[in-house]
């Protein structure tokens, strides 16, 4: 499984190439600015329904988000 801050990273990159600032992730996932600032440094990983949500905002599945090696 992959480290946290390679998901952090992935999430990142997908987030500003949708132009969303992690405020706008947040609220859309329903969970606080601080909580996707924590995901993408890699100090916290997301619950599994968060993950789901985090892929759907971000038009990519949960397996290519956050499984890939």
């Amino acid at each position: 499984m992959p480290d946290n801050e390679k998901i952090g990273e992935r999430i990142k990159k997908l987030r500003t190439g949708a132009h969303l600032t992690q405020e706008e992730l947040a609220k859309a996932v329903g969970v606080d600015r601080s909580t996707i600032a924590q995901y993408e440094n890699g100090s916290r990983r997301p619950r599994d329904n968060i993950k789901a949500k985090i892929a759907d905002v971000l038009g990519t599945g949960v397996e290519p988000l956050f499984f890939k090696k």
